[in-house]
């Protein structure tokens, strides 16, 4: 049964090539380059390096699919930068803390994968789904930061100019071409999750060795040398890259990757293995059915049920891994969502916001023990630090709660162009 539960989920193969891809992209530059991007953007506003910083990770979650991996990216660099520029370190920790949980909810998202893996809902869709609360999410922080930048008298930096914009977005284009690659082949029909994840992993590896040339056999090698024609660099790099490519195999910072990300995969895929051998005996004994039984029995409305969902994967997030979770709790609440006419979309930007704040809450709470490596400090000051934010993102699953049409505008305006 443990064997079926995986290869009957064709999705979650998606999983670990989403991981490998992260994995590439947060080791091969690509991160610093998004962030720099970014500040060109917004930087020159007051609060400007905390919004760059957001919109870094709103822009890393959409190539990631993973909030510690967008945590780790963009915090390992950023955190140091704002405290240069005179930001406290306690409000750039939770800052960053808050807008890594960004990594579950913009897509492509592993948490999604594991959400419809467990109710055989459209992946895509609810990909689709994630889109506007992801921004959404980002606004308002961003919004919360420019009003706290004002109140503390934070500086701004210095407006660098349309070519900064133009030069720096040349420059991170390697890595947002693979938010094209991934959701443009799904959205347009050309492949599914699964594959998508595949070649998101191979132009990662791609990108980040053989592009930026940050880590594997070229490290360093420059594009073209000083008086070199174009012709000539074109071939040299093609012949190198040509010798370079079977080194990989041997080539020690591409082999920790490798091993970083098969680490992941090996430990996420355990829980997800356990967490449906759990829910199928659970499904056996019967328990999601007399469970909605009692539940409906209540006679709630629509909103008195949410309220109780929102309880229970609360409390559950301060205790068990996002994917756990899903694939324990989906089966039981997906049932009764229907009942009550909540739409099971819906009903997965919910759980997924959810386990957004399960990232932020002990003791299991991953992103605080991603910052509190970054930052050197104990887990009870990070979790002080991102308090603040966090009263941010219990309004935003309200908003999301009980306004349904955040989550299912653009799936819904998919499916009238499509004509379904």
């Amino acid at each position: 049964k443990l064997f079926e539960s995986l290869s009957e989920h064709y999705t979650l193969l998606a999983i670990p090539f989403f991981i490998l891809s992260s994995a590439f992209l947060s080791t091969g530059g690509v991160a610093k380059r998004i962030i720099r991007f970014a500040l060109s953007l917004v930087g020159h506003i007051r609060g400007g390096i905390a919004m760059a910083s957001v919109m870094a990770c709103m822009i890393f979650a959409a190539v990631s699919g993973s909030s510690p991996a967008t945590v780790a990216a963009i915090g390992s660099i950023v955190i140091v930068g704002m405290v240069k520029a005179g930001y406290p370190e306690s409000f750039a920790a939770g800052v960053i803390t808050n807008a890594g949980t960004l990594g579950i909810l913009i897509p492509p998202s592993i948490v999604m994968l594991v959400y419809a893996a467990a109710t055989e809902v459209s992946a895509a869709r609810m990909f689709m789904a994630g889109f506007i609360p992801g921004l959404l999410m980002g606004l308002i922080l961003m919004i919360a930061i420019y009003i706290t930048a004002r109140v503390k008298n934070i500086p701004a930096q210095p407006w660098r100019g349309f070519n900064e914009v133009m030069s720096s977005g040349a420059a991170a284009f390697g890595g947002l071409m693979l938010i094209i690659i991934v959701l443009g082949s799904i959205y347009g029909g050309v492949a599914s999750p699964t594959e998508a994840a595949a070649v998101s992993a191979v132009y990662a590896f791609a990108v980040a060795v053989f592009g930026y040339r940050d880590i594997g056999p070229m490290k360093a090698v420059p594009w073209k040398k000083q008086g070199e024609s174009t012709g000539s660099a074109i071939s040299r790099n093609f012949g190198q890259m040509l010798l370079a490519l079977p080194k990989c195999i041997t080539d020690k910072e591409v082999n920790k990757v490798l091993l970083d990300a098969s680490k992941v995969s090996i430990m996420l895929l355990f829980i997800i293995a356990n967490a449906m051998l759990f829910a199928h005996v659970l499904t056996t004994e019967r328990i999601p059915h007399h469970l909605a039984e009692l539940i409906v029995s209540w006679g709630l409305p629509p909103w008195g049920f949410l309220v109780v969902v929102n309880i229970l994967l609360l409390a559950a997030g301060n205790f068990m891994e996002p994917s756990a979770i899903l694939l324990i709790m989906a089966p039981i609440l997906f049932p009764i969502a229907l009942k009550l006419g909540i739409d099971p979309i819906h009903l997965g930007i919910i759980m997924v916001v959810n386990m957004e704040i399960g990232m932020l809450t002990p003791p299991v709470g991953l992103n605080l023990f991603v910052t509190a490596g970054i930052t050197g400090h104990s887990i009870g000051w990070v979790i002080k630090a991102a308090l603040p934010w966090l009263m941010l993102l219990l309004l935003f699953l309200i908003i999301i709660t009980y306004v349904p049409q955040v989550s299912l505008f653009l799936p819904e305006l998919l499916d009238k162009i499509h004509g379904y």
